[in-house]
């Protein structure tokens, strides 16, 4: 029996607070529905859960990113900033992993949101993330016309039709279609990062022949830190700053782990377990490449200026052509070809699902819970697929100045996006002290996340506010710059307070939070357990993603 029937045989335990109080949200779906347990397959097996996560934060912010915030904060600049960021995705995804494990629902934290906060509130993220999805495929697909230019001159449009197709046809399959294609991508992805981790040390340390040791070099001259802005050390300072700003979007993904939760088998071990080893593996990659890309090119390398988005830009192959190696550059467009289609379909994925959880809280029409014979809701991959073909205003230089800046509208939302996880996972904390249950029961938890969380949300919201810090300076204003750093925010506001205001919502008081009926269904419908792999087969599966 689902948790919403179980719950709705004892009204005694529910306290009716108004319109939209507990009462109301067990039965419109807080827990998993029957809806989902009927309509969706669950096709997203452990490995895949861990790729998919992966594949999401590793991408053209790695690949071709880098330069910019090597030039703008030097190596140990770059270095700091990103490690700093890190440690947030790791407040982040400990948060979700917690929150997870207890409401493995579609949707994730946009439900919890509802659950633990306020329907309103996962009205206004839920829909941030929808129509930041719509605008982020077709943006991902120019992306991919302007690499496929470093190849070809062939029309764009071609490739934009090919990989609007393409994208369809994945987000239509079963799921587990989805799994094994964002499986092997990911792979590529992780090959194509140690392959270039050995080859920047072996082109630093003087590993290949007609190249000199390089070492340090760049780090003594022109030194780690860059000055931006400013000078002395408060530009040192501003240098750092901006380079965690750009290092949240190259990190931006890590928190759609849990968006097909309902579609992944036995939720609450993997995705807390996907959570808790993503970040080790993302954070790892990341700092160990920054460091290497910080050794291999100066910070003021005029080739870094590059503004043509393919693979010129990235600092391995401007390092890689300095050492005479002329494969490296193909080889890197192609996989950030690939990196950009498979974070279309990531966003096909995300979108796809908090639409239909949306829909799941009568926050959309009914007509998004339609779903295939396979589980796959279709009419919600219909709609995104219409806005695919928002890629084609990029074959107009006029319409593209409007696209971007309509892309722009999201800049910060993945900044938002982190505050809600942290939110929720604070009032479940607030809410299970409050009702004096142990944080022991909880189905995964960890003794240090009361801190991260709180901590986490503090630097979240620092950078939201202050992303956009360069524009306010003398000579700095940009109106592209401001809307992309800001304007997200009004926008969520409006959305929340409309929300509030026309469905008189209310905050859920933290004793009426149901968590012990939530604990009480995972008690009666217990997961059956991974089974343990032996042999050396079960040592390199545990090594990858276990």
């Amino acid at each position: 029996m689902s948790i919403t029937a179980a719950y709705d045989a004892q009204p005694s335990k529910t306290v009716d607070v108004g319109a939209y109080g507990v009462q109301d949200n067990v039965q419109h779906g807080d827990f998993v529905t029957e809806n989902e347990e009927r309509d969706l397959r669950r096709g997203l097996a452990q490995r895949h859960i861990q790729m998919i996560a992966l594949a999401g934060a590793i991408g053209t912010g790695l690949f071709i990113g880098l330069g910019s915030s090597l030039q703008t904060g030097g190596p140990l600049g770059a270095l700091l900033g990103y490690a700093f960021v890190g440690l947030i995705v790791c407040a982040v995804q400990f948060a979700l992993g917690e929150v997870t494990a207890l409401l493995p629902v579609t949707g994730s934290f946009v439900r919890h949101a509802e659950f633990l906060v306020d329907p309103a509130l996962g009205f206004a993220v839920g829909w941030n993330i929808v129509y930041g999805n719509w605008l982020s495929i077709p943006a991902e697909i120019s992306a991919i016309c302007v690499l496929f230019q470093y190849w070809t001159d062939i029309n764009s449009s071609l490739f934009i039709v090919i990989f609007i197709i393409l994208t369809f046809v994945v987000g239509i399959a079963f799921v587990g279609i989805y799994g094994e294609v964002e499986f092997f991508f990911a792979l590529l992805k992780i090959l194509l990062v140690v392959g270039l981790i050995i080859l920047g040390l072996c082109i630093d340390l003087g590993g290949v022949p007609g190249t000199p040791r390089i070492g340090f070099r760049y780090w003594s001259k022109p030194g780690p830190w860059v000055e931006h802005i400013a000078t002395g050390s408060w530009g040192n300072f501003l240098g750092f700053w901006s380079v965690m700003i750009n290092a949240v979007f190259s990190f931006a993904g890590v928190e759609s782990i849990a968006m097909a939760a309902a579609e992944t088998r036995n939720p609450r071990q993997n995705i807390p377990k996907a959570c808790k080893r993503v970040f080790a593996r993302v954070s790892l990659f990341y700092i160990l490449t920054v460091l290497i890309v910080g050794m291999l090119v100066s910070s003021d390398d005029e080739r870094l200026q590059d503004e043509s988005g393919t693979a010129a830009q990235s600092p391995f192959v401007i390092a890689a052509s300095a050492a005479g190696i002329k494969a490296i550059p193909s080889i890197v467009n192609a996989v950030v070809i690939t990196s950009a289609w498979s974070s279309s379909n990531q966003a096909l994925l995300a979108g796809t699902r908090v639409l239909y959880s949306l829909a799941l809280k009568k926050q959309a029409p009914a007509i998004f819970l339609r779903t295939t014979s396979w589980g796959v809701p279709y009419m919600c991959v219909l709609l995104q697929t219409a806005f695919m073909f928002l890629a084609f205003m990029s074959l107009s230089s006029g319409a593209l100045t409007v696209f971007y800046w309509m892309v722009d509208l999201v800049g910060c939302g993945v900044l938002i996006s982190w505050s809600c996880v942290l939110v929720n996972h604070l009032r479940l904390l607030a809410a299970m002290k409050k009702q004096g249950i142990a944080r022991t029961e909880l189905p995964w938890h960890n003794k240090w996340t009361p801190y991260s969380s709180a901590i986490g949300l503090a630097a979240c919201l620092l950078i939201l506010l202050t992303n956009g810090f360069s524009v306010f300076t003398h000579g700095g204003w940009s109106a592209s710059s401001f809307v992309s750093s800001y304007l997200d925010i009004p926008l969520i506001l409006i959305a929340y307070l409309g929300w509030k205001y026309a469905k008189g919502t209310k905050f859920v008081a933290l004793e009426d939070i149901p968590i012990r009926a939530a604990l009480d269904e995972i008690r009666d419908n217990p997961e059956t357990p991974e089974p343990m792999r032996k042999g050396w087969k079960g040592v390199v599966m545990k090594m990858l993603w276990e």
